[in-house]
């Protein structure tokens, strides 16, 4: 069955890896938190995809974020995807989980 969707253009475009799971491909420090870079394939390119996290009270805080800009190559899309951490970070810092 799953041959045939991707025979006739159907089952989506993710290939290889769940942006929910990925390993991350680079992890920053910005003003305490960790950035983490997750970009993953699809379509052929890679989407800009990362998580923002920070232990507050003892409890680790997590925001995954998922943007629309793709990439050809893994390298541009780790370094977009630390940059969008970092901007997520200087605008809304803590206020990310709530």
């Amino acid at each position: 069955m799953s041959f045939l969707k991707r025979l006739f253009g159907g089952g989506g475009g993710a290939e290889a890896v769940d942006p929910k799971s990925a390993a991350p491909a680079k992890q920053v420090e910005h003003k305490g938190f960790l950035i983490s870079a997750t970009p993953y394939k699809t379509e052929g390119q890679y989407q800009t995809c990362g998580v923002v996290s920070k232990e507050i009270d003892g409890v680790v805080k997590e925001h995954k974020f998922i943007r629309a800009d793709r990439f050809a190559g893994l390298d541009d899309a780790v370094d977009i995807s630390i940059k969008k951490g970092i901007q997520l970070v200087d605008e809304q810092g803590e206020r990310i989980f709530g």
